[in-house]
C-alpha cells in the first residue's frame, strides 16, 4: 500500500469482498484482480500461469478487494526449481501478513509464516506431497481467535489469537511466483531459498486453477480509527466486523471470468503447458471444523525464526466436495 494507516490518518478505506466468490481461472481472469505491470500472469485451459522467463520476472496478481477475517482457498501447482519461489500471500495496509510459501526445489515442503505490522511471528514448515508436480487445495481460515493453515482439507497448522504478532487488520490476497536466487537479492534471501536460480532451466511456472474467497465480514468498505493498528480500531461501512465465525451461511458466488490477452513469449510458455484434465466447480459448502496437528519443533537451521517441521493428520472432513456452483455475479509475495 502507498499509505500506512498507522503513520497516517489520510488513508483512503479499504473495498471489502463483503461476500464468498469463485474465481475459476481455467476460464481467464477477472476485473476483480489487478496484474503486476511488465510481466504478468497468462492464462489458458489449465489456469493462470505464473512463469519466471527471464531474470527478474516475478508475475503477479493482486485482489481488488480485502477481507476482514475470512477464508480463501486456492488450487495450485508450485514451480519447481532452484532459486524460484511460489507464494500466495494476505497483507494489509500496515503490513499485516499471512504467507503460503514454497521453494521450488524443495519437493514436499510448505512454508507457513505470519506477520503483525511487519513483525514476524513464527514460520512453520509443513510437508505437503509433491507440491510442484500435482495440484493440491491450500487454505488459509482466519478468525478473531484464531488462524489456521489447511491443505486438502487437513489442518496443518492453527494458531490462537493470543500469539505474539496475530494478523488483525483488513488483507487483501497476492499471488505469483519470483526469482528468490537471483544474485541481486540480498545473501540471505539467496540461501533461503536455495539459489542460485538458473535461468536457462526455466521457464519456472506455477499454475492456480482457482480461488475461492470468504470474506467473514459485511459492509462496502474497511476503515482504520485511529493510528493503533488494532482489530477494534476497524470499522464496516454499512455493515459489521467478523459477522461470520465460518463459512456458513456465506453462498458462494462464481465470478465472471474472460480471456486475457498475453505477451508473444508468455503465450508460447502457456500454450506449451498441457490442460488438466480435471474440472474445477465451485464450493457450495466446505467443511469448517479440522484436526489440529500436534508439531515438534525444531531449530531453525538457517539462524532465522524457529521453525517446526509438520506431517498430514487427517481431519473430520476427509475431503472438500465440489457441487454445482451457485450461479452469481463477480464484481501477489512475501519472504
Amino acid at each position: 500500500s502507498t499509505c500506512n494507516p498507522t503513520k497516517s490518518t489520510d488513508c483512503k478505506p479499504d473495498p471489502a469482498l463483503s461476500k464468498a466468490a469463485f474465481y475459476d481461472f481455467t476460464k481467464g481472469t477477472s476485473s476483480d484482480w489487478t496484474p503486476s505491470t511488465g510481466v504478468f500472469p497468462t492464462y489458458n485451459a489449465s489456469g493462470a500461469i505464473f512463469s519466471i522467463i527471464h531474470p527478474l520476472d516475478s508475475p503477479t496478481l493482486f485482489s481488488n478487494w480485502y477481507i476482514m477475517y475470512g477464508r480463501y482457498d486456492i488450487v495450485a501447482q508450485i514451480a519447481p526449481g532452484h532459486g524460484a519461489v511460489s507464494s500466495s500471500v494476505l497483507m494489509s495496509d500496515d503490513k499485516d501478513e499471512i504467507d503460503l510459501e514454497w521453494v521450488g526445489s524443495q519437493t514436499n515442503s510448505l512454508q507457513c509464516n505470519y506477520f503483525g505490522q511487519a513483525q514476524e511471528g513464527s514460520e512453520q514448515t509443513v510437508t505437503v506431497s509433491a507440491p510442484s508436480s500435482s495440484y493440491h487445495t491450500y487454505t488459509i481460515d482466519w478468525t478473531p481467535s484464531s488462524l489456521s493453515w489447511i491443505v486438502d482439507g487437513k489442518t496443518l497448522r492453527t494458531i490462537p489469537s493470543s500469539s505474539a504478532n496475530y494478523p488483525q487488520t483488513p488483507m487483501k490476497l497476492q499471488i505469483g511466483v519470483w526469482p528468490g536466487g537471483d544474485p541481486s537479492e540480498p545473501s540471505g534471501t539467496q540461501s533461503w531459498a536455495e539459489g542460485p536460480i538458473n535461468y536457462a532451466d526455466g521457464p519456472f511456472t506455477m499454475i492456480v486453477k482457482s480461488v475461492t474467497a470468504y470474506d467473514y465480514s459485511t459492509g462496502s468498505e474497511y476503515s482504520y480509527q485511529g493510528t493503533s493498528g488494532k482489530a477494534s480500531s476497524i470499522e464496516a461501512n454499512g455493515g459489521k466486523i467478523a459477522q461470520y465465525s465460518n463459512i456458513n451461511g456465506l453462498s458462494v458466488s462464481t465470478a465472471s471470468m474472460t480471456s486475457a490477452g498475453s505477451s508473444s513469449t508468455s503465450s508460447a510458455i502457456s500454450s506449451s503447458i498441457a490442460p488438466s484434465s480435471s474440472s474445477v466447480s465451485a464450493p457450495a459448502q466446505i467443511p469448517s471444523t479440522f484436526t489440529t496437528l500436534v508439531s515438534t519443533v525444531s531449530p531453525s537451521s538457517t539462524g532465522g525464526a524457529a521453525s517446526t517441521v509438520s506431517s498430514v493428520v487427517p481431519a473430520s472432513a476427509s475431503s472438500t466436495p465440489s457441487p454445482t456452483p451457485v450461479s452469481g455475479s463477480g464484481s501477489a509475495s512475501g519472504s
